[in-house]
């Protein structure tokens, strides 16, 4: 066998790249959303004054799920804009209950009927996020733009609750409901759900509107809540508590710990736009150089193996990440957190992480989790 040639149990490797396999599909069902939330990083259609949105092909759907089996497929994730303002959405149920996979749903909640959570838990694996912004109708209202929809969330993860999965409620913190971070605790106890994970806005899209208007919160706040998350309210909180930003900031006991991050799974993952395009992830909306086919058009085995763009990932990361991420030793779990924003903000998958960088020039980027202090340590 030559030596450029790799052999693995999913097939075969060019120039030394193991083919990992295939566990993941991401089912973006529509570019539409019924919310326009001030923090959405991939902007889909609403208030833009186009109305007709586009819903992936249940047909095209199962034909993928169908060739994602043979490549080692798991799971699958049901994401949008908003997945359950899909016509069909409950044939997608059908389809990945009829494959016996796991199911992870993301949701604003506000179509959720006890109906469509009883057809959720009839799946053996599932994990549903209902996204809650505030401990009041007045702040969560404020930042989805939407009258009611506090209350329609709330309502969303009582019924999943009770039909037998207990979400785990997201809220995204910005200047405008960190102070509630406790209250919105109390709240995802008092509602049943099973956790809570608290994200930071993304400078992506409508989120840059947010920070480039002081709205979101500055890296040292972000930093500050993350410790106070961690060391102090996780221990009295009675459920889980996660917050998502970059491991290098995060303590070692919640690395390890049960609720700690994991490696990050872009190897194994592959995103379906509405369309039918296969593409890194939903962001490939507004960059086009992420698609790599198309569902029916191109046999998914062959965009697996043989996509230049993932060819390229899985040789580069995470040692072509550059900046302050090239040098962070936990680089072999958050793999650079997100390419696919770092190529949105400069056109290259190796530009290191924006909260990462801008933590550095802050002088906050924590010097233990540096390769320079190996390096000191060893010399």
């Amino acid at each position: 066998m030559p030596n450029d040639i790799m052999r693995t149990e999913q097939g075969v490797g060019v120039q030394g790249r193991a083919v990992p396999p295939l566990t993941q599909l991401y089912a973006y069902l529509t570019d539409g959303c019924n919310l326009f939330c001030r923090h959405c990083w991939l902007d889909p259609l609403n208030g833009s004054g186009r109305k007709k949105y586009e819903f992936l092909s249940v047909g095209l759907f199962e034909k993928a799920v169908d060739e994602a089996k043979d490549l080692g497929l798991q799971a699958v994730k049901l994401s949008g804009g908003e997945p359950l303002m899909h016509p069909e959405f409950s044939k997608f149920l059908d389809i990945i209950k009829k494959h016996n996979l796991d199911l992870v749903l993301e949701t604003n909640g506000v179509f959720c009927t006890k109906k469509i959570a009883t057809k959720i838990a009839a799946i053996r694996n599932r994990f549903v996020s209902v996204s809650i912004d505030g401990c009041d109708s007045e702040t969560h209202d404020w930042v989805r733009r939407s009258k009611g929809s506090f209350s329609q969330a709330k309502k969303a993860v009582q019924i999943l609750a009770a039909s037998g999965t207990p979400p785990q409620i997201i809220m995204t913190v910005m200047k405008k409901n960190s102070k509630q971070i406790d209250s919105v605790v109390g709240l995802a106890v008092e509602l049943g759900a099973s956790s809570l994970k608290f994200n930071i806005v993304q400078p992506t899209a409508r989120g840059r509107e947010m920070h480039d208007g002081g709205e979101a919160l500055g890296i040292d706040e972000i930093i500050r809540l993350g410790h106070y998350v961690e060391r102090e309210l996780a221990a009295s909180a009675g459920i889980g508590l996660f917050y998502d930003y970059p491991p290098a900031f995060r303590s070692l006991s919640s690395i390890s710990g049960r609720d700690g991050c994991s490696t990050c799974g872009i190897h194994g993952i592959i995103g379906i736009i509405p369309d039918g395009s296969y593409a890194l992830c939903g962001i490939a909306r507004h960059l086009r150089e992420f698609v790599f086919g198309r569902v029916g058009d191109d046999l998914l085995e062959t965009v697996w193996r043989k996509s230049g763009l993932l060819q390229e990932i899985r040789s580069g990361l995470p040692e072509r990440l550059g900046g302050i991420c090239g040098r962070c030793i936990m680089k072999h779990i958050c793999l650079g957190c997100c390419v696919a924003q770092n190529y949105y903000r400069r056109g290259s998958l190796w530009e290191p992480f924006w909260f990462c960088e801008e933590a550095e020039k802050e002088g906050l980027f924590p010097h233990t989790r540096t390769e320079s202090l190996l390096t000191e340590k060893i010399t």
